[in-house]
């Protein structure tokens, strides 16, 4: 069983998120995905129109006699595009329970295909929703990353635990959160006609930290994470 909810985040429809060509890499892991039949079922209460943010639940009955090494949820549709919950309820080649979000027809997609979401993948806990497991993480999908998220979500031990509250009655909610952005290329992004600024001034004596500035500009991570973040998404940066 599923059901679909608008996120409860506060984004405009087809916000923009500045991306560099090349993906980034990170502690988070992704999986070679095998293509597969779609199944038969249908998603519940889908909407008309294609959201740019969805809550997804998905709701396993009889999760502990689930005998298969991977498990799909159905496909649901966000930003116009097609995704699924992945996980290895055994875990994939570990202790912990597995859990990815998957791009549902990345078999299929032309050449090139990309696209870009923020998701949180969280397992419900049913006794007190306050200790519910979530993780979150940003992604560029693409043909060589078509799924994207967590190898050791969290032990399995803990899962199986009855006093835990995770797993009543042999059901298990997984809840998703995911908000879809359009990409924009950097190297077309023109700083000065957008912000009015093109580089770094020397304030007297600052040349040298202007420098640093700008060596470390050119590592994608930093560049990524704290500067179009921070610009384009309007979190707080502390650099130090």
């Amino acid at each position: 069983m599923t059901v679909m909810a608008p996120a409860p985040i506060d984004q405009q429809e087809d916000e923009e998120m500045l991306v560099p060509h090349s993906d980034l890499t990170d502690n988070h892991q992704p999986m070679e995905v095998v293509a597969q039949p779609e199944t038969a079922n249908t998603v519940e209460n889908q909407p008309v129109e294609d959201p740019s943010s969805l809550r997804f639940t998905w709701r396993i009955e009889n999760f502990s006699r689930l005998n298969t090494k991977k498990h799909y949820s159905d496909i649901f549709i966000v930003g116009g595009y097609k995704w699924r919950i992945l996980i290895f309820p055994k875990g994939n080649n570990v202790d912990h329970l597995s859990m990815y979000l998957d791009v549902a027809d990345s078999a299929t997609l032309p050449y090139g295909w990309s696209r870009y979401a923020q998701f949180s993948l969280a397992v419900v806990n049913q006794v007190h929703n306050k200790y519910s497991a979530r993780k979150d993480t940003q992604h560029q999908f693409n043909v060589r990353e078509s799924d994207w998220g967590f190898t050791s979500f969290m032990p399995l031990g803990e899962l199986y635990d009855p006093t835990r509250g995770f797993l009543v009655n042999d059901t298990l909610l997984i809840e998703a959160e995911i908000i879809v952005r359009r990409l924009l290329d950097y190297w077309a992004y023109d700083s000065k006609k957008e912000t009015g600024y093109v580089g770094l001034k020397n304030q007297g004596a600052t040349c040298y930290m202007n420098s640093l500035l700008q060596t470390l500009f050119h590592i994608p991570y930093f560049r990524k994470e704290s500067i179009y973040a921070s610009h384009f998404l309007q979190t707080d940066i502390l650099l130090v």
